[in-house]
């Protein structure tokens, strides 16, 4: 179990650098404020679920 949190802390290092935040925001303002709010949602709930994960092991 102690190779599981190395693994899930590169994917999501990958996953940071690979997505431009210019790209990200652009879309966001495009597709309208509550699909914006929806997805910083969506990414805030993500983040929580990761960082609970990481803290019960």
């Amino acid at each position: 179990m102690t190779t599981y949190r190395p693994i899930l802390a590169f994917c999501l290092l990958a996953l940071m650098f690979s997505v431009s935040s210019c790209d990200a925001i652009a879309t966001i303002f495009k597709a309208g404020a509550w699909t914006g709010l929806i997805g910083v949602f969506l990414v805030v709930l993500l983040l929580w679920f990761i960082v609970t994960k990481m803290r019960s092991r």
